[in-house]
């Protein structure tokens, strides 16, 4: 995909996204802001491209919501990581994680 731009930014992307910890979530947008990627959409591409190699159900909209074409699978996957959805969104305020935090 032109618009991942280079393999070190997806391969950033996807280290991250790895190192999120089970019972905690991202935004896309907390990924690109946190790389300095200038787009969520290409940590999305990334994952949709790639992710199937790490915890990609741990990233979520800004929203705390999943794409609407994986919703079901990811919200699932979070619940048995426990976290709490409620009306098909996670509280961002309670399982948000940035690699700052730890």
């Amino acid at each position: 995909m032109p618009s991942m731009q280079s393999p070190n930014r997806a391969d950033a992307v996807l280290e991250l996204v790895d190192s999120i910890p089970k019972g905690r979530v991202m935004t896309y947008g907390d990924v690109a802001h946190h790389l300095g990627i200038p787009s969520a959409r290409i940590v999305g591409q990334v994952l949709a491209a790639r992710g199937d190699s790490v915890a990609w159900h741990r990233v979520v909209l800004s929203t705390g919501s999943a794409a609407a074409h994986l919703a079901a699978r990811q919200l699932s996957l979070l619940e048995d990581e426990g976290i709490e959805v409620r009306r098909g969104r996670v509280d961002l305020r309670r399982h948000r994680w940035s690699p700052k935090a730890g």
